[in-house]
């Protein structure tokens, strides 16, 4: 269904202005979001989604209706995941609570540029290429494979990635923040502060997200109206989402697992799609492959299916508790070796206090299981080597 330019551009006037409400209304002002008003503006936003795909739904139809919200669900689960690091991030570079909504709206709105552009980029490959879906769908198998695999001890994303190593190299940054200035000035020159900095590397990780992220809606709906929009609300709200549920992230142990079979779902509906409109000379002498192809209905089922089951699954299970506590560990131990952004002496120390009462809580746990998994996150390598700098700052 083609969609009218004048719809297109209404639409896009809505977004726009959701955008630059959140900004003058409530982040424009630093301050930290009570659960009251994250859980009403989070509800807001889901209404507003909802709101959109009904209408969608009336005026374009069934189909049209399912693919959004099969996009909408998909999008909305990975930005979850996307939190996880953000989470990460912010605590790497100890960015003030109240400071941290400026850091979030502009995630937001890097990644809805970032994302149209992938969005558009794909449509034009779709069009121009025939092996695209295949190349969509290996992407996804290889993206769900990778989920599963076990993390390196102390691999992370945080301040000392990729970007920052580049930015810091580069350019004259400050470990200090004055308030939430993007630049300060430090023995009279003007310098990055870290809430510039944070921002780049929010900003970096947005673009691989958006890579996982465009494919696997591409495997739902080929509509590029639908594509937007669905991404486009499934990040509207995503800042209070994450005060809201900032501290539960950690309770969602198992959504990796839900999302890999997920994205590995969509995957094989892509190369199921291509061999069904194949036209590739090496592949069945260039003739369509009479396979099976997934329609959006049984799509949109399976996705939620998995999605109740994980968080489900992480609520009750006894594991899910105990991955829970060394994942809260992981995250306080990696605030810790990453202190540089810390003004205060003080608050080193209070960090360093939460790391060790979060590892008391682990005596209630089977200690073999603890040891294992503690091994298997990498959380016992970023503790250790926390504990290994606390004793030598309190030498000194």
């Amino acid at each position: 269904m083609n969609v009218p330019l004048w719809v297109w551009a209404i639409t896009v006037v809505v977004i726009l202005g959701l955008l630059a409400f959140d900004f003058f209304f409530h982040v424009r002002k630093a301050h930290t979001p009570t659960l009251r008003e994250a859980a009403v503006w989070s509800a807001i936003y889901v209404g507003l989604a909802l709101l959109f795909g009904v209408m969608v739904w009336v005026f374009g139809g069934a189909q049209m209706g399912a693919e959004y919200f099969g996009g909408y669900i998909t999008e909305k689960a990975l930005s979850v995941d996307n939190l996880f690091v953000f989470l990460i991030i912010m605590s790497s570079f100890a960015v003030p609570r109240e400071d941290q909504q400026k850091v979030l709206l502009f995630g937001i709105v890097f990644a809805l540029i970032a994302r149209t552009a992938f969005i558009f980029a794909g449509k034009a490959m779709i069009e121009t290429f025939s092996w695209t879906f295949y190349l969509f769908g290996l992407i996804l198998i290889v993206t769900a494979g990778k989920l599963l695999a076990p993390e390196k001890d102390g691999e992370e994303e945080g301040a000392d990635n990729f970007i920052i190593r580049l930015a810091k190299k580069y350019l004259r940054t400050t470990d200090h923040y004055d308030g939430d200035k993007l630049f300060t000035v430090e023995n009279g020159r003007r310098v990055l502060t870290p809430m510039l900095l944070v921002m780049i590397a929010i900003g970096g990780t947005d673009i691989l997200f958006a890579l996982d992220s465009i494919p696997a809606i591409y495997g739902l709906t080929t509509n590029v109206f639908i594509v937007f929009t669905a991404t486009a609300f499934s990040l509207m709200g995503l800042r209070q989402l994450y005060f809201l549920i900032d501290g539960l992230l950690d309770r969602l142990v198992y959504l990796k697992y839900g999302l890999s079979l997920i994205l590995g779902f969509i995957g094989i509906k892509l190369i199921l799609h291509a061999l069904h409109e194949n036209n590739l000379p090496f592949i069945n002498d260039g003739e369509h492959v009479n396979v099976y192809e997934i329609e959006i209905g049984l799509s949109l089922s399976v996705i939620l299916g998995i999605l109740v089951v994980t968080v489900v699954a992480s609520i009750f299970s006894p594991t899910g508790k105990l991955k829970t506590a060394i994942n809260t560990i992981h995250r306080l131990a990696y605030g810790y070796v990453h202190t540089e952004y810390h003004g205060v002496e003080a608050e080193r120390e209070a960090n360093y206090q939460r790391m060790l009462d979060a590892e008391a809580t682990l005596t209630k746990f089977d200690q073999e299981k603890v040891i294992e998994l503690m091994e298997e996150s990498g959380a016992a390598w970023l503790v250790d080597k926390a504990h290994r700098m606390h004793a030598d700052a309190t030498r000194r």
